[in-house]
């Protein structure tokens, strides 16, 4: 930083794009772009303040109408003329440029949009893709909707799981992979391999998730889903105890994420850049008990979770960041900073079902040490949370 502030200005692009990566910079703070990045112009209602979220957040959810502007401003159509063109079987350069806008954005909202209204948009676009497979298409364009039908295929079924529809989850991703692989997509196939770990995981099958991610791993080793998948690993050989394997797993997905260029737009769920890789880490020292890194991990979590204003923009990350903390409060005794933490988490609106209840249980055990009364009102709101369906 010292450097940066006093010596002389840097002229090297690839330097300035190192630097960049390294202190997690904002791309709208920036004049150059990483390589493989996208022109896409985000209209005003969904550019980011701070790197941090669209300001058209500040709900939680982004509206059909920033949706249809994010459309007008690249495409010069809204979501009513894409419509009728895809009924009209229509389908040009421009109509294939608008389904991977509105693909693309509705994987953006995965983070904090409502999980049953996203799974509606998604099973209704997915249902369109699916009518115009059986259109007379180029091959370029048939290629081309398999792919975003296979990566709505992956949304839907991640938003069936985390409403706790395992088996229409499961279902969902098998189809997801046979787009893929029809679509010779390899970045799809990856992650139908990394949902699999991840249900795994949540399901405590932790030694089943070590060949689906070793699988995915090697469908698409050059893809960011690599780097979650090796996520993912660690987090199975953590829970498994064996720590030497958690350290070799975040050492081989750190290395690879340091090889990718950074995503033009992090938000999608779809994509891994280094707050979410920072997210894996946190889960998998947590349990190895290096509670340390664990919290610097949780409260920088927390702090690149909220925007400018305070508005929450990964309210699924900060719930399982306060249960890190609460897990470690637990841990040094101080019960009553536990249990708030944990009642904080689960009164989070934007939910994985799966992967709240399996790390509230780990919080709950923390709690067991002092005693069955310890934590009383975490308890009873987890227990109620339990029994809901």
């Amino acid at each position: 930083m010292s450097k940066l502030e006093n010596g002389k200005p840097e002229q090297n692009i690839d330097t300035l794009r190192n630097y960049a990566r390294i202190l997690h910079l904002p791309q709208h703070l920036l004049w150059f772009d990483f390589p493989g990045q996208s022109r896409l112009r985000l209209p005003r209602s969904l550019r980011t303040t701070d790197g941090g979220g669209p300001d058209s957040q500040s709900s939680g959810l982004i509206t059909p109408q920033a949706r249809d502007e994010l459309l007008v401003v690249n495409t010069g159509m809204d979501t009513l003329e894409l419509l009728r063109r895809v009924r009209a079987s229509a389908i040009d350069s421009s109509t294939i440029d608008a389904l991977n806008i509105t693909v693309e954005q509705l994987c953006c909202d995965y983070a904090h949009a409502d999980a049953r209204e996203l799974m509606t948009a998604g099973k209704e676009w997915l249902g369109k893709m699916t009518e115009l497979l059986n259109n007379r298409l180029t091959l370029a364009q048939h290629r081309e909707i398999l792919t975003k039908a296979g990566m709505l295929a992956l949304l839907v079924g991640c938003l069936e799981y985390d409403l706790g529809d395992a088996r229409s989850a499961e279902a969902t991703r098998r189809m997801a992979m046979e787009l893929g692989k029809e679509a010779e997509d390899a970045g799809i196939v990856g992650w139908a391999h990394e949902m699999l770990a991840w249900f795994h995981l949540t399901a405590g099958n932790y030694r089943a998730v070590i060949p689906a991610a070793e699988s995915g791993a090697l469908a698409a080793p050059s893809h960011s889903v690599a780097v979650q998948l090796y996520g993912q690993q660690a987090k199975a050989f953590a829970r498994m105890g064996n720590v030497e394997e958690v350290h070799k797993a975040l050492d081989t997905g750190s290395a690879l994420l340091g090889r990718l260029p950074y995503p033009d737009r992090p938000e999608n769920h779809f994509v891994v850049d280094p707050d979410k890789w920072d997210f894996y880490a946190m889960d998998t020292y947590r349990i190895v008990g290096e509670d340390q890194l664990a919290q610097r991990n949780a409260e920088e979590v927390m702090r690149r979770s909220v925007n400018s204003e305070g508005t929450p923009v990964a309210p699924m990350r900060i719930a399982e960041a306060q249960l890190t903390l609460a897990v470690i409060a637990a841990r040094r005794g101080d019960v009553d900073e536990a249990a708030a933490l944990g009642i904080q988490a689960l009164q989070n609106g934007r939910r994985s079902r799966p992967s709240l209840l399996m790390v509230s249980s780990e919080l709950e055990h923390e709690l067991d040490t002092y005693g069955a009364g310890a934590g009383g009102d975490f308890r009873e709101l987890f227990a109620d949370i339990k029994r809901a369906q």
